[in-house]
């Protein structure tokens, strides 16, 4: 493989920055109903993995749900809100 061709891979990567999809505390919502939206929403998410996700929330306010490209925080993002949860989205850098 020559450098130019691994050069032109790491240039596409930067191409495609990523995103930090983050969950807001919410005092309308029961903890067993935001585990659920979790998991049903990020499918890759474990059940622990979701309660320790709104659990964070639950403590300090925010959690990191899932960092990825653009498109899929957007769509997550938008996906936790329809189940009644905040969320936003922010560069991760």
């Amino acid at each position: 493989m020559s450098v130019e061709t691994i050069e032109k891979r790491s240039t596409s990567r930067k191409l495609a920055p990523r995103y930090r999809v983050l969950l807001h505390n919410d005092d309308h919502n029961s903890m067993e109903y935001v585990v659920q939206a979790l998991i049903t929403t990020v499918t890759s998410l474990t059940q622990p993995q979701a309660v320790s996700i709104m659990m964070e929330a639950h403590t300090n306010g925010l959690a990191l749900v899932i960092t990825c490209a653009q498109e899929h925080a957007e769509f997550y993002c938008e996906t936790l809100k329809s189940h009644g949860l905040s969320s936003t989205i922010e560069p991760d850098e």
